[in-house]
């Protein structure tokens, strides 16, 4: 399979970034790919009130993507905001693939971590997704998902060979070290290759101090082994990419984590003790 990723800095202005995304995906396009993964948030960064930006999955923004995919015949992901029913928004990861109607993933685990609250703004999902894609089966994840590794051996579970992390990562002492290891590991839990496309670092200083999650680079793709493919410094940039995906299988029989997992049962707290 040959994938691209597009490690772009996303501004305020979600037009303006559907002109960087459109830009990216025809070139990806035009070198051959089939999958194109975008960060999350690829839609408006974080640190700016979301709420007004959000958009349905068939609404203008998202159908601009839906239309692109169409146009240059290549799935698209990338990170959008979508209303909620409780009156906050999900943080949306949106699959628009050549010919088929949108899909969309809620963000399963939200951000509540190093200063941060994205649960203020933002609902959770609850549902995993996995899609297929020119045959090959994609999962997604996002950003602070990587930290739950459950999620990601359920997703190859399901089928994922696969899986797509778009991410906006925060920054901080040690942060960029923590992103190297989890992405390594849930790419050894899953025995999947990941694709986890970052917010390049933000050229405006005063965004870079921001304390939301706006970015560090150092997107990466990784084999089923924890191999690294490839990596991406804090930059915007992109890159097309050939994976094998016999490689996913080799994994599975090598390993074998997925089949020889045993359920382990969970302590109940409220129970008596001997």
């Amino acid at each position: 399979m040959r994938l691209a990723m597009a490690q772009i800095s996303s501004s305020e202005h979600p037009v303006k970034n559907l002109e960087v995304i459109r830009d990216r995906t025809r070139d990806a396009a035009a070198n051959g790919a089939e999958l194109i993964v975008f960060p999350e948030a690829a839609m408006c960064r974080f640190g700016v009130p979301l709420t007004s930006v959000a958009q349905p999955l068939d609404g203008p923004w998202a159908n601009s993507v839906v239309q692109l995919a169409d146009d240059q015949q290549i799935t698209v992901i990338a990170g959008m905001f979508t209303p909620a029913a409780d009156g906050r928004i999900h943080n949306t990861i949106l699959v628009a693939r050549p010919g088929r109607d949108p899909v969309g993933y809620h963000k399963i685990h939200l951000f509540d971590a190093f200063n941060f609250a994205e649960s203020r703004t933002i609902a959770p999902g609850s549902e995993p997704l996995v899609v297929d894609v020119a045959g090959t089966s994609i999962g997604i994840a996002t950003c602070y998902d990587i930290r739950f590794p459950n999620l990601f051996t359920e997703l190859a579970r399901r089928g994922a060979q696969v899986i797509a992390v778009p991410t906006s990562w925060g920054s901080g002492p040690g942060k960029q070290a923590q992103w190297e290891t989890l992405t390594a590991a849930r790419a050894l839990d899953s025995t999947s290759f990941i694709v986890a496309v970052g917010q390049a670092s933000p050229a405006d200083p005063e965004v870079a101090k921001s304390s939301a999650p706006t970015g560090i680079g150092h997107s990466r793709l990784l084999d089923p082994f924890g191999s690294v493919v490839a990596e991406y410094d804090s930059t915007v940039q992109a890159g097309v990419h050939d994976i094998d995906l016999a490689l996913t299988d080799k994994a599975r029989t090598a390993l074998a984590v997925l089949a020889n997992a045993r359920e382990i049962p969970r302590l109940d707290r409220t129970a008596p003790h001997d």
